[in-house]
């Protein structure tokens, strides 16, 4: 396989203003990265998106790293403000905008994230058709660019295997599959496990991700924890240092037929650097015996 870092995993980077977008691009490749991710794209006031886009591009060529992806935020749930059309077109110029990447595919939300921010709908039924048409439309334009589109187990509402694979063969378009984060899954209290078995086979790209858990019966923890859709408990992990079963989503995938990239994603609370790097380092090794 092949190994690629999402630009948000460096977030403690960037907030802090240590390093630049175009910077990551560089310390990816040396960390030993052969491709970059971009997780959504920030140009400074004075550059238009798609002048930046090109900027980036232009930098892992010079570096001589693989722009892999691009990944955005998205509701097609009735957001504020915008309706489903409106979305649609917005993402269709977010489309635009990976092609200037020089991406292959691009990774929409489907909605905002808990139910609570469902407005007009019952419940995951009754939003479905919604989902789909929105999805469907994007990724029928982005085919006509060579970019795929795909959906993540993100946002709690959809986020379990059974939900993102309705939403998938809903849309059964060749261009529409799934990002599959293997952390992600604990969100909605899914064993990843079982969510890899039964989804193994849309999978466009991968996230290799790790947390740490907490159940929810106990006091919460006091710092750097989330609550999962359950109330259980979860924080960012390196990984091979957190409760995902890494190593086993990644040889269901190699056994299953996936052999590209996966991006590591990391959101914890070590130094992101040293963190990504060991990352990348378990992910090898994984690799290594996995290819015997």
């Amino acid at each position: 396989m092949k190994f690629s870092v999402s630009s948000y995993s460096f977030s403690q980077l960037t907030k802090n203003g240590n390093k630049t977008e175009k910077d990551l691009i560089s310390l990816a490749k040396k960390i030993g990265f052969e491709g970059i991710e971009f997780a959504e794209i920030h140009p400074p006031v004075s550059v238009d998106k798609t002048s930046y886009a090109d900027e980036l591009r232009n930098e892992c060529e010079r570096v001589g790293i693989t722009p892999v992806n691009y990944t955005i935020g998205a509701n097609f749930l009735y957001p504020v403000g915008r309706t489903l059309e409106s979305e649609i077109e917005r993402l269709k110029k977010e489309v635009d905008i990976a092609k200037a990447l020089g991406v292959s595919g691009m990774r929409h939300d489907a909605t905002g994230g808990w139910k609570k921010e469902v407005r007009n709908q019952r419940g995951f039924n009754e939003a479905l058709p919604y989902i789909v048409q929105g999805c469907k439309e994007v990724s029928e334009y982005a085919h006509t660019l060579g970019i795929r589109t795909m959906i993540e187990n993100h946002g709690f509402f959809c986020q379990e295997s059974t939900r993102v694979e309705q939403i998938v063969n809903g849309v059964g378009h060749e261009n529409f599959g799934l990002l599959f984060d293997m952390g992600n899954f604990l969100c909605a209290d899914e064993d990843p496990v079982k969510a890899v078995g039964r989804l193994s086979q849309y999978v466009f790209h991968v996230h290799a991700k790790d947390f740490h858990f907490k159940s929810g019966d106990n006091i919460a923890p006091v710092n750097g924890f989330f609550q999962t859709r359950a109330g259980n408990y979860l924080r960012g992990a390196i990984i091979g240092h957190g409760c995902v079963p890494v190593f086993q989503c990644m040889s269901t995938l190699l056994r299953d037929g996936y052999d590209d990239f996966i991006s590591v994603e990391f959101e914890g609370i070590e130094d992101a650097e040293l963190a990504i790097e060991w990352g990348l380092d378990t992910l090898t090794r994984y690799d290594e015996i996995l290819a015997g």
